[in-house]
């Protein structure tokens, strides 16, 4: 049984062919599945009876199922998907940001009525960053396009409009559980339906991809679906990003920012999101500041000041609020468009960096680390 819910037109329109249907087969069952969103396809009425029948001994529609439903105070809504009998992963939906709040705003756009739903993309994280949660449960699997997919698709089915002719869905981040880059075989047909009309529509500077900067996939993103790109960069040096995102190691510095300025070549921005979480007395002094703006002096960017959000037996502290303005100060002082984004979920661990989920840890990351404590 092929899964509709992860093959983009170009599929589906080789999947028709293959059943000696026309290609406009492919864009008609697109809206019934994304656009309209329907779960069964005997609903498909526009379809004859016979294609439909046939359908459904070749198809399905399947998405990740919502064990769990948590509405946070702000509005900040987070779902817990099963993807299979050990994983789930954590998907939030953040209702009217303000422009400027997150990577994902449209420079000048007002807030009234959007909806940001921010994407995972595996179960757990190989690159171990040193203030994610998420990166501490280890690593399981690379989520399949259907399960990539599926979190838009339900969201979009269980939210309210956000007005006549609005989806209550207006922008997608891909800065849940993982490293998109790291699943970029999955993730490219899922981009490749976010945005397709027929599907969600959603322009490529709504769909905003986050990565921690492996330099080949940049470029390959670059070529094959170039949408918004955030890089989660946390360090000016390559010292301190060594200890704080250990993939710098493989692709220091000097690597990444060139990829990004070979990314802005066919970006759908003319900037790079540049996300810096905020972390008392290691990275967040005046001397950083200063250092990011030679790191980035070629560079067009703009930068999102993350106040760091704490987990258990995390290492960091928050950097104070007049630290934080501080520091932000010294970038808007030179120019650059600084914006320091107001946590949102954090009462249910819906904040950046916190997302946990439920996985099965074959990197054995959790495990080690409670050994080396029983140790020490």
């Amino acid at each position: 049984m092929v899964n509709l819910l992860e093959m983009s037109r170009r599929e589906l329109e080789g999947f028709f062919a293959g059943l000696g249907e026309k290609p406009f087969r492919a864009k008609q069952v697109m809206r019934w599945v994304h656009a309209t969103r329907i779960g069964e396809l005997a609903a498909m009425s526009d379809i004859s009876k016979a294609l439909r029948q046939r359908l459904g001994e070749l198809a399905t529609i399947s998405a990740p199922t919502a064990i769990s439903d948590t509405l946070a105070e702000d509005g900040t809504r987070k779902w817990l998907f099963r993807i299979d009998g050990a994983n789930a992963v954590e998907t939030v939906y953040i209702p009217e940001a303000v422009a400027g709040e997150d990577c994902s705003a449209e420079p000048g756009a007002g807030g009234i009525g959007r909806g940001t739903l921010c994407i995972s993309t595996q179960a757990g994280c190989a690159l171990d960053c040193a203030f994610c949660s998420t990166g501490k449960q280890g690593f399981n699997r690379n989520l399949r396009t259907a399960e990539i997919v599926g979190q838009l698709w339900h969201a979009d089915r269980v939210l309210e409009p956000r007005g006549a002719g609005l989806a209550a869905i207006s922008n997608v981040v891909l800065m849940g559980m993982g490293e998109p880059l790291a699943n970029l075989e999955q993730v490219l047909p899922a981009l490749e339906i976010f945005l397709d009309d027929a599907a969600y529509g959603l322009s490529r500077r709504r769909v905003t991809l986050s990565t921690s900067g492996i330099v080949p996939a940049i470029d390959r993103l670059r070529e094959a679906c170039p949408v918004a790109l955030a890089v989660s960069l946390h360090a000016p040096t390559d010292s301190l990003r060594d200890q704080l995102v250990p993939i710098n190691r493989k692709y220091p510095l000097a690597q990444l920012m060139a990829a990004c300025q070979r990314y802005l070549e066919k970006a759908p921005r003319d900037f790079v999101t540049f996300e810096y979480v905020l972390l008392d007395g290691v990275n967040d002094r005046v001397e950083h500041a200063q250092q990011l703006l030679r790191l980035v002096a070629e560079l067009p960017c703009k930068f999102n000041l993350i106040p760091f959000n704490p987990f258990p037996k995390a290492p960091f502290r928050r950097s104070p609020r007049a630290q934080m303005l501080v520091f932000q100060k010294v970038l808007l002082d030179a120019g650059i468009v600084t914006t320091l984004r107001k946590t949102r979920g954090e009462d249910i661990d819906a904040a950046c960096g916190q997302l946990a989920g439920k996985i099965f840890d074959r990197t054995q990351r959790t495990a080690r680390s409670t050994s080396l404590e029983a140790q020490s």
